[in-house]
């Protein structure tokens, strides 16, 4: 049996991979927020449209090419890899300045909820891709994916909104790496 699971396991991968390659060259963009069977059991259902509602939001700022817009998203305490959100900022404006037409797809396999009252933490699992039109070359292609990366959300002026992402801040980070910070 562990022999099957782990086939199993590199076969999911792979598709994956593969399924975030073809979404990345597609001509037209796309963007996708979908919550996967089960992912959500641990949550009430008021709780889980309002974290959804959060990257709905984002996607509608990349349609509109807002940065207020996507930045209205992260929590003002936000903090991955030593990134903030000033330093987001930057990297939104960049990415708007050099693609067109971004296209983010979020696939949730799990949320769950840490901690209570104010201290409430959403730990949101999610694979995912961005891409967009080179300005310069105009053809689509990749600028961020992810694999069951861990998105924490908090509760701030009546919103769920990211604080960051799950693991320690490396020193260094390992060869053929690099860190997630967008949504």
């Amino acid at each position: 049996m562990g022999e099957q699971r782990r086939r199993w396991i590199q076969g999911s991968e792979f598709l994956t991979a593969g399924m975030l390659v073809m979404a990345a060259m597609l001509p037209m963009a796309h963007a996708e927020v979908r919550l996967l069977p089960g992912a959500a059991a641990d949550l009430d259902q008021a709780t889980t449209s309002s974290v959804l509602k959060t990257f709905q939001q984002a996607e509608e700022a990349l349609r509109a090419r807002s940065v207020d817009g996507v930045m209205a998203l992260y929590a003002e305490h936000y903090d991955y890899h030593g990134l903030h959100k000033q330093d987001m900022r930057k990297v939104w404006v960049d990415l708007l300045d050099q693609f067109q037409d971004l296209a983010d797809v979020h696939h949730f396999s799990r949320m769950s909820k840490v901690g209570s009252g104010s201290k409430t933490i959403i730990e949101v699992t999610c694979t995912g891709s961005l891409s967009g039109l080179s300005k310069t070359g105009g053809l689509r292609v990749p600028i961020d994916s992810w694999y069951e990366e861990v998105h924490y959300m908090t509760w701030e002026d009546g919103q769920w909104r990211i604080r960051g992402n799950v693991g320690d801040s490396p020193r260094v980070m390992p060869f053929g790496t690099s860190p997630h910070p967008l949504f």
